[in-house]
């Protein structure tokens, strides 16, 4: 009967996410579901949420509210970081049948096969330090990329964040488990793989097994032209994995570190677990060894009790950094977070001048970056995205350039001189040579 049968998913939120949503859609199709597009008025819809967000539950209800217009006897199921943290206010949103906290959305065919539409949702979200499974996931359609897990959950508490309360405990597969996983993704025609997780630095938590050995058995898969990983803390970051990654053929001279204040007195309010001279140390070692690494940096404006001199302690700070781009957070308010019960709350219209300043920081900062590396040769890899006649790429150090569409360089990796900034701030080339690898 399933063969028959329609699904589609909708993704919120972060990489991971996007992997763990690929990977139940492999599951689907392999019990004979056909995976369709959202419009496609399928059977059952999946929407995998974040609790990241702001006003996350007003997201949810849009999206089923979509679904049942496109098909409104569709089963609706729920799953992801606000299905675990908020499962009776999701189940309470007018059409949704089926909300699974952590432990159970990779069970969701067992799920769907039993139920019905019934007047309200059947919920199954258990108290998160039940879940200790860790389940391997990674992300396909896109033919130039996929994000890989390699882990879950978080035992750090920041004051800020809910995503141990929503993912558990951090815990990852083996080093050799994860390897069977890329190797399944070198035996399609992706050539990049990003690692993703919540913390990928604990990954082994020091069980005998660290994220160095992890990257250096990565770095000798055959078949994935490069490895690029994607957020880490800078607690973690070690100098190892940064000479590591300085020598490797395969990954590349990007890193994206979250600092989220450049105040010590903020970042121990924030439960953080580094003070800004260790960051500072981190940037310094990276472009030392790799001169032409791309950084980029996640920041928080308005966290609770952050003064005007603070915030300039975060400005200067990061204007003295050699970095490459920001990630910048107004910070919003979060159940079950200690920094909610904060006094000296910021107002709202203060978060959002400051973070419009720093937002003018990040294009500066990104400018002098993409300037720094005029007349450089470099390796980009084109994407299939047509956009006006326009298609885009990466170098390895993440400069996003633009040529006129050619289809034949579609997934491929060709040696440019990155020339000049464009209209768009994007890079232009002049095509050198494609590079084959391997």
């Amino acid at each position: 009967m399933n063969q028959y049968k329609k699904v589609a998913f909708y993704t919120l939120g972060c990489k991971l996410n996007f992997s763990e949503t690929s990977t139940i859609a492999r599951n689907f199709e392999e019990e004979g579901y056909a995976k369709v597009d959202f419009s496609d008025s399928p059977d059952i819809f999946v929407i995998n949420t974040c609790s990241v967000t702001e006003n996350a539950d007003k997201k949810c209800k849009q999206i089923v509210k979509q679904a049942l217009k496109v098909n409104p006897n569709a089963f609706v199921a729920m799953i992801g970081c606000y299905a675990q943290l908020k499962p009776e206010e999701i189940g309470k949103i007018p059409g949704v049948d089926l909300v699974l906290g952590a432990n159970e959305k990779f069970n969701i065919l067992a799920h769907v096969e039993e139920l019905e539409k019934q007047e309200f949702a059947k919920i199954s979200a258990e108290n998160i330090k039940v879940t200790q499974n860790f389940v391997p996931s990674f992300s396909m359609g896109d033919r130039t990329r996929s994000f890989l897990k390699v882990q879950d959950g978080c035992d750090y508490f920041c004051s800020f964040c809910t995503i141990p309360l929503a993912r558990g405990k951090s815990r990852n597969a083996s080093v050799a488990e994860t390897l069977l996983e890329a190797e399944k993704i070198a035996k399609t025609d992706i050539k990049e793989v990003v690692l993703t997780g919540v913390n990928i630095g604990d990954f082994g938590q020091g069980e005998g097994e660290n994220f160095l050995d992890l990257i250096k058995e990565l770095d000798k898969v055959e078949g994935i032209e490069r490895f690029r990983i994607s957020s880490i803390e800078p607690n973690l970051l070690s100098n190892e994995v940064i000479e590591f990654v300085a020598q490797s053929n395969k990954f590349v001279p990007h890193f994206h570190i979250p600092l989220q204040a450049g105040s010590n007195t903020l970042l121990k309010a924030m439960r953080r677990k580094y003070l800004r001279e260790l960051y500072a140390e981190r940037v310094e070692k990276i472009k030392t060894l790799m001169p032409d690494a791309c950084i980029g940096v996640d920041v928080i404006v308005g966290f609770p009790g952050e003064t005007e001199v603070e915030f300039m302690e975060t400005v200067n700070f990061l204007m003295d950094l050699e970095i490459s781009y920001l990630h910048v957070f107004t910070y919003s308010e979060r159940a079950n977070t200690t920094a909610k019960k904060m006094d000296n709350a910021v107002p709202m219209a203060i978060r959002r001048e400051r973070s419009q300043k720093l937002h003018l920081i990040s294009d500066k900062k990104r400018r002098a970056f993409y300037e720094s590396q005029e007349g450089k040769t470099k390796q980009v890899l084109f994407e299939a995205e047509e956009n006006g006649g326009i298609m885009h790429g990466f170098s390895e150090n993440y400069v996003k350039v633009s040529i006129p569409f050619d289809p034949t360089l579609i997934n491929q990796t060709v040696q440019v001189r990155l020339d000049k900034i464009g209209l768009d701030g994007n890079m232009a080339v002049t095509l050198l040579e494609k590079i084959v690898v391997g």
